[in-house]
């Protein structure tokens, strides 16, 4: 009959529209969480985010998400990687004589963009003996214009910056090199030419048995779903990992949270006396504890472990104003007659607790929890914010705190538009349905 009698009352809650949004939406964020925690695990996504062996040497620093290309008339040019080693260029060797040998290497692409690259890079890993290679620099443009990019003397693994080679700088009247060889050579120079550009890259070997490995990286202004930070990681990492980690504090912070304090103050309400007079002191006390600093406290004598600081937020919020809201439900519900009648038939002290009491505000607590769980994603958002968090974890919060130092001075917005976003439309879900819940089980609020 119980079960019954329920269904009406949720299928009252999922008729609202409010409660559809909300459901849709945490049902979504939980996809995202279980996606995550398969495809990307933990141990990986801590590699990633702290940028090991460098990892994130490919991507643009600071580049915004792919799918801003969508709101311009021109699009952005991606990052391009092309190498001999994996057969997206291809090397051509030939004998100039008997003690030197030319390897060319032709990098060929389409830039169909409307704006200039980040940076140009031109990696080579080069085997030889004791004569140094020289390596030479040619740009054909798609109007056949061939500009002399100069030569540099390869060591066995090197890395070649167009932009920081000042020759370059002086050869171009200042301008970065990365614009020049793709601005046109009439107009303002403020758009890049379009069409197939071609970099000859010529590897002069002095040597028999010398060989090299080239890779031609062209950074673009765009990457990926989120886009980058200042440290070329893409932030999709932790966006997604950021996801389960709001996710589980938050619920499992309110959960616990809720599920004792309920206990405690039907104790405390039941028992009375000593044990009432007990319970409600350390519950002022704690109230006029200062939250932050003691869990920074924690934090730092302590641990840093993610789970711990959790457990301390728990701690800390158990004995709080919830204590005395529920005492007060309580203390109405010890007065009904089937209190009276329990105890009458002799209803043990435990059964007549978690048979008859809790049961009661049952209804209560679950609009609650709801509605309490975005106070605690923002917590975790905000103990990140202040540092008092798990150094390595990625989360909302510690990429609040990077756009906040780096990026939203420089005018990168999208990097701290993306969390607060995800942490705005996680509030939002969680209320809707928390309210409309509220509304559904509180029949005084149908009448507001």
């Amino acid at each position: 009959n119980g079960i019954r009698a329920k269904k009406p009352v949720l299928l009252e809650v999922f008729q609202n529209p409010a409660a559809i949004i909300g459901t849709l939406i945490i049902s979504g964020l939980l996809a995202i969480s279980i996606y995550t925690v398969i495809t990307l695990p933990y141990q990986e996504a801590i590699t990633l985010w702290r940028g090991d062996h460098d990892i994130w040497l490919q991507n643009p620093a600071k580049a915004q998400p792919e799918w801003t290309n969508l709101f311009r008339k021109d699009d952005l040019p991606v990052t391009m990687v092309l190498s001999t080693r994996d057969g997206t260029a291809t090397k051509t060797v030939s004998a100039v004589s008997e003690e030197m040998t030319e390897i060319a290497v032709p990098f060929i692409f389409d830039f169909p963009y409307g704006g200039f690259p980040q940076v140009l890079a031109v990696r080579t890993e080069a085997r030889y003996d004791e004569k140094r290679p020289l390596l030479t620099f040619t740009w054909i443009t798609p109007d056949e214009r061939e500009l002399d990019l100069g030569s540099i003397s390869l060591s066995k693994s090197d890395t070649y910056y167009f932009s920081q080679d000042d020759r370059l700088q002086r050869k171009f009247d200042g301008r970065p090199a990365q614009e020049a060889v793709f601005a046109a050579p009439e107009g303002d120079g403020t758009s890049p030419v379009k069409g197939s550009h071609t970099l000859l890259v010529k590897a002069f070997m002095f040597e028999q048995g010398a060989d090299v490995e080239a890779e031609f990286t062209l950074y673009g202004q765009v990457h990926g779903l989120a886009g980058t930070d200042n440290r070329r990681r893409d932030l999709t990492v932790a966006l997604m990992w950021g996801t389960p980690i709001a996710l589980a504090f938050g619920v499992l912070a309110a959960l616990a949270t809720t599920i004792s304090s309920v206990l405690i103050a039907g104790v405390s309400v039941w028992y009375g006396g000593w044990v009432d007079s007990l319970l409600q002191r350390i519950t002022e006390v704690n109230m006029v504890l200062p939250f932050l600093p003691v869990a920074i406290m924690v934090f730092t004598l302590y641990s840093r472990s993610f789970w711990v600081i959790l457990g301390v937020v728990v701690i800390l919020s158990i004995f709080g104003t919830a204590i005395k809201n529920y005492r007060a439900i309580f203390l109405q519900v010890k007065q009904d007659g089937y209190i009276e009648a329990a105890q009458a038939y002799g209803a043990s002290d435990r059964r007549i607790i978690f048979r008859y009491m809790l049961p009661r505000i049952g209804t209560y607590l679950l609009p609650q929890m709801l509605i309490l769980i975005p106070a605690y994603v923002f917590l975790e958002a905000t103990l990140a914010f202040l540092g008092v968090s798990d150094p390595d974890l990625p989360t909302w919060g510690k990429v609040i705190v990077d756009a906040l130092e780096f990026g939203i001075y420089s005018g990168d917005y999208y990097w701290v538009l993306e969390p607060l976003g995800l942490l705005l439309i996680t509030a939002f879900a969680f209320l809707l349905l928390g309210y409309a819940m509220e509304r559904v089980f509180d029949p005084r609020l149908k009448e507001k």
